[in-house]
């Protein structure tokens, strides 16, 4: 069964526990980011844990192999169970960074490569040079370069997660953020479904900021969303 993760994108570690907090026992998962773990450090990251919740830690490491071997046994320290690398960081990379996985046995992190991003479209990857591709296309060919050199699964649009759950080998994990409950705003994603239609297409789990967080009422949100899951 598919999982519900909310993104803590929040400014600091008092709002984010708090946030957390005030969910409670509606969400088991929550992701943190570029922005959160910037202001916070690894202490928030400890914070979430303590509060008994697993971690998504997506900080999409693209370096040389060494040090993102490095980061992600930092993470795998820290004990968070999923982290993002960038699928273009070449072979020698992934496989680095699942090699450091390993070390924590089969409850250490979830290795996942970002393939497009979700606010991407066709005339963002022709402004990066990518051309002659369309977003799914480009999206196919990273995911399966990724999976086959280590990755434990995508970080992938839910507009391409039908075509990738039937194209990889089975256990292959499926995040899809750009999840929107049916009626809310889009925001500043592009290629977006709702979470009945990610979970059909094959998701494992899906990410939720604004829709859950900014809500009137976060925890019947969040049971909303787990409903329009099948949850």
């Amino acid at each position: 069964m598919a999982e519900l993760i909310v993104a803590l994108d929040v400014q600091s570690r008092a709002e984010a526990v708090e946030k957390v907090k005030a969910i409670g026992d509606s969400v088991g998962f929550y992701k943190i980011g570029l922005e959160l773990f910037t202001a916070e450090g690894p202490d928030v990251v400890k914070a979430v844990k303590d509060l008994g919740k697993k971690v998504f830690l997506d900080l999409k490491f693209h370096d040389i192999p060494r040090t993102v071997e490095r980061a992600v046994r930092s993470g795998g320290k820290l004990g968070v169970d999923l982290m993002t690398i960038h699928s273009v960081g070449a072979k020698a990379m992934i496989q680095a960074a699942r090699m450091a996985a390993d070390e924590f046995g089969p409850n250490g992190p979830k290795i996942l490569a970002v393939t497009v991003l979700t606010s991407l479209d066709q005339a963002d990857l022709a402004d990066v040079g990518i051309v002659g591709r369309t977003p799914a296309e480009q999206v196919m060919a990273m995911a399966k370069f990724a999976t086959e050199n280590g990755a434990h699964g995508l970080v992938c649009s839910p507009k391409e997660v039908g075509a990738l759950s039937k194209a990889l080998k089975a256990g292959t994990l499926f995040i899809t953020p750009g999840v929107r409950p049916a009626g809310s705003a889009v925001g500043d994603q592009k290629r977006v479904a709702t979470p009945a239609e990610a979970v059909r297409d094959g998701a494992t789990h899906l990410v939720v900021g604004r829709p859950i967080l900014a809500a009137e009422d976060p925890v019947a949100a969040a049971k909303a969303i787990r409903a329009e899951m099948g949850m």
